[in-house]
Parts: C-alpha cells; sequence; structure tokens
C-alpha cells in the first residue's frame, strides 16, 4: 500500500473508480500516515475526519450505484488554512482570530468537492500569510519532510510538506508573493500560480463577507503531478456569475503542439537578485532537455523593462495591499512612522513603509507603471510560448525565526537581505502571469530544486503542458525517504 502515499490525485482517483480500494480504505491510510508522520512535521493543523469519513462513506454508497461525483471522486484532500472550511476557524496564523469559525465553504472548496474530493483536514501556514516559512503561535512550525531543521516554505508551506511527506492526496494553496511556488520548490512538488483573477477567490479571506480580489493574490495548486494541476484548474477556472454573463472562459492549450514546436525563453538570474549557482545549474538542466526536445531556446531575449524598475513597482504595490490587511492600530502607527522618514531616505525599509501606507495617487502610478509591465510582457510572449526562470534563490534554509530585520540568506555564502528572495516570485506575480513550478530533483544535501514555467497572461494550460511533457522528460517528483 505504500506506493498510495506519492500516487497523483489522478490515479488515487482511478483506483477508487476502477473499486481497486475505496474510498473509506483510501482515506483512512492517508489518517493512519497523518496520525504516524505529522506529530514530526506538523504540516495538518486542523482535522475534519469525522465529517470526511462520512463523506467517504457516502462516495462509495454512490459509486455502488454507478454515480461519480467527477473527476476526484472520493480523493482525499486537504486545504490552507487561510481559506474557509465549513465548521473550522480560519485563523491566517493570527492568535486574534482562533475563533474565528465559517460556517460556509469557500467558493474553491465548494467546486472541488462537488468533483468528489474529500477534504479531511486543513494546512498550516505563516501569520498573515506573510513569510517564506510556515510557523505561527496558533499552530506552531512546520517542517521540511526532507530535513526538518529547514523550512517547508510559504505560506502554503504546510500544503506542500503534506504532499511531499504522502500525507494528503491533493492541495489548494494561494500565492501573492510566492507563497504557491515557493513551498512547491522547497517541498519538490508541483504547484500553479493562475492568472490573476481566474479563479474566484470568494472565501479566501480572514474577514467574512469579503467580495473584492485582491491586488496581486492568487488561489491555486500544489500536487504531486503535473496532471492533477490540469484537473484543479479546469474544476476552479472560470469567471464569477457577474462576469459570467457576459464571458467565457476559452484558454489556450498546447493541444497537437509538441515540445519541439516551441521557442522558450530562458532567464537563469539577474544582477541584483542573484541566485545559487545549483539554482541555475537546473535552469540550465531544464532548457538542455527542452533543446534536446526539439524546443527552440533563446537565453537572451528579455521583456522590454529593467528588472529593478520592475521590481520596485512590484513592492510598491504587493506592500500596499499586505498592510490593508493590518488591524487599524498597527496601520495608525506605520502611518506616523511614515511620516518620520526623511524625505531624502530611499532605502529599501522606507520604499516598503512608503508603499504600505501609499496614498491612492501614488498606488494609481504604481498601478500605471504595473500595466506598461504587462505590455512589455505580452509583447515579449508574442514572440515566445514560455519563459523558464528560478521562482527561489537557493534551496530551504534552515529555520528563522528572529525578527524579520535580522534575517538574511546565503546565496553562495553571499549575505542577502531576506526579502529579496521574493523578487522572482514578484516579476511574474506583478503583471498577472501564470506560473508552473516543476521539480527538477534533488541536490548534493538532499534538499529539492524547483523552476517556474512562466507564461503569458491566460497561458496557464501552456505552461501546464510544458510541465507535463517535462514530467515524462524525468522532472518529476521524487519523496523523501524518510517517508517511504
Amino acid at each position: 500500500m505504500s506506493e498510495l502515499a506519492f500516487a497523483s490525485a489522478t490515479e488515487l482517483a482511478a483506483k477508487i473508480q476502477n473499486k481497486d480500494i475505496s474510498a473509506v480504505e483510501l482515506l483512512n491510510f492517508f489518517l493512519a500516515r497523518t496520525d504516524e508522520h505529522n506529530g514530526e512535521l506538523n504540516a495538518i493543523v486542523v482535522d475534519t475526519r469525522e465529517q470526511a469519513l462520512a463523506d467517504a462513506e457516502r462516495a462509495d454508497a454512490d459509486l455502488a450505484k454507478g454515480k461519480v461525483h467527477g473527476p476526484l471522486h472520493g480523493v482525499p484532500m486537504t486545504v490552507k488554512e487561510s481559506f474557509h472550511l465549513a465548521g473550522t476557524a480560519s485563523t491566517w496564523g493570527n492568535p486574534a482570530l482562533k475563533d474565528n469559525v465559517f460556517f460556509e465553504d469557500a467558493e474553491a472548496i465548494k467546486r472541488l468537492k462537488a468533483a468528489g474530493a474529500n477534504v479531511f483536514g486543513k494546512t498550516n501556514i505563516p501569520i498573515s500569510l506573510a513569510d517564506f516559512q510556515s510557523y505561527n503561535d496558533v499552530y506552531g512550525t512546520t517542517n521540511n519532510p526532507f530535513d526538518h531543521s529547514k523550512g517547508s516554505g510559504g505560506s502554503s508551506g504546510g500544503s506542500a510538506a503534506a504532499l511531499a511527506a504522502g500525507l494528503t492526496g491533493l492541495e489548494i494553496g494561494s500565492d501573492i508573493g510566492g507563497s504557491i511556488r515557493n513551498p512547491a520548490h522547497f517541498c519538490g512538488v508541483f504547484g500553479h500560480k493562475p492568472t490573476h483573477s481566474l479563479l474566484w477567490m470568494k472565501g479566501h479571506a480572514a474577514l467574512p463577507g469579503v467580495r473584492a480580489m485582491p491586488d496581486i493574490s492568487v488561489i491555486g495548486p500544489l500536487a504531486r503531478s503535473a496532471q492533477d494541476l490540469r484537473t484543479s484548474l479546469d474544476l476552479l477556472a472560470g469567471p464569477d456569475p457577474i462576469v459570467a454573463r457576459g464571458y467565457k472562459l476559452d484558454m489556450p492549450d498546447l493541444g497537437a503542439r509538441k515540445l519541439s514546436d516551441l521557442r522558450i525563453g530562458i532567464w537563469r538570474s539577474a544582477a541584483n537578485f542573484p541566485v545559487a549557482k545549483e539554482v541555475e545549474a537546473r535552469v540550465d538542466l531544464v532548457a538542455s532537455a527542452l533543446r534536446d526536445a526539439g524546443a527552440q531556446i533563446d537565453e537572451s531575449s528579455r521583456p522590454g523593462f529593467e528588472a529593478d524598475a520592475s521590481h520596485k513597482i512590484y513592492q510598491h504595490l504587493l506592500h500596499a495591499t499586505m498592510a490593508s490587511r493590518m488591524p487599524d492600530e498597527s496601520y495608525s502607527s506605520l502611518v506616523e512612522h511614515v511620516k518620520s522618514l526623511s524625505p531624502e531616505d530611499d532605502s529599501d525599509a522606507a520604499r516598503v513603509f512608503r508603499g504600505q501606507v501609499s496614498s491612492f495617487r501614488d498606488w494609481s502610478a504604481a498601478n500605471e507603471a504595473r500595466h506598461k509591465l504587462r505590455w512589455e510582457w505580452h509583447e515579449y510572449f508574442s514572440d515566445f510560448d514560455a519563459l523558464i526562470m528560478p521562482i527561489m534563490p537557493t534551496a530551504a534554509f534552515a529555520h528563522d525565526h528572529r525578527p524579520f530585520g535580522e534575517r538574511t540568506i546565503l546565496v553562495d555564502n553571499d549575505e542577502r537581505p531576506y526579502f529579496e528572495q521574493v523578487f522572482w516570485a514578484g516579476l511574474t506575480g506583478v503583471a498577472y502571469l501564470p506560473s508552473t513550478v516543476i521539480p527538477t530533483g534533488l541536490n548534493k544535501d538532499g534538499l529539492p530544486i524547483g523552476v517556474q514555467i512562466v507564461g503569458p497572461e491566460y497561458g496557464d494550460l501552456v505552461t501546464i503542458g510544458i510541465a507535463e511533457e517535462l514530467e515524462r522528460l524525468g522532472f518529476e517528483f521524487t519523496p523523501p525517504d524518510a517517508y517511504r
């Protein structure tokens, strides 16, 4: 039965529908693994097994009558803690929200359940979903399944860790600064950050009744296979009921095209945002595989903007959005601090603080600059099908719970600012682009390294399609030895 732990959701669904295993048996299998391993990982932090067992019994009864709910019929899965799941709290890692219980599922969870998925728990996050590590005072710290001294990433760190350790069949997370892509990279699984607004985010908020789509932020799947990303996106993508009155989703796909039909760009590093040599080498490894498969590879062409300028625009918009989540008292204190800054202070910290309390005039200027970036990307993708690049500068790093201002990271022994890590996620996130992370294997220390496949807006099925082709070429999920 151990092969079940690391099977894809697609394979698990087939086993249930072929009656090789029942939904109840499969759920109990994952629950047993959770009971055995989650204590040391702390990936799954909310348990809804009682409801899940009842749902599994219903799935088996319906299957016996010939009724299949959908492509995920009976597949056990978990969801990121920040999603509303009826009867559970969404604390976003904040002790003040420990009683923040919701009584209706998020829209994405409704759609997954309607397709047969059986949700049996929720997974860990950092406070306010705002870190590359997943720890908080509500649930504690999540460890990386490949090395417990390392973090599993953030903010969907519990999601990726649960998948990599074989505790769940499928996951869904969210991403504003790499929060799907960073954990997928750190834990060696697949992850997809969709085009902005492609998936309806209703029910992914710390407060009840929220309807506005947050800037930059998206929700999306994490999985052990690229096929599972496609299945999830097919289920979740599409306009909300208001937009659906006039628009229908019609996204391009690879179709009959092969890798040999594609033109693909390579961006392995940036002067002011370096990545480790081993990360560059994995970008080269993917580039070589694509070249060997006949793809036309271009390593020099870039969109028509400066990377540093894009990052400044991203920072401004990101921090304005993140600050909108602050309690009133904290925000008021921040406003007073910004008033005390010297007008000549153009440090990174000062830019962050000013972005957090941005006036509408300043935000609008940054937004206009962002839309110019979108058009530069559009021009680039008029010539290219996809772009391969890093998602993080290093493999998973050791737990570091010091105050943010005291943290740094080492990139090939070069000490760099901690939040510089967000550059590669923000480069594409600020422009609303889809990005699929694939695993490329383990480094010499036994830690996973992933790369991201970036495409044009609404090119999600193309980037996932390229991921599927690369998975067939050997870029596949590798289970951690300790959990086999």
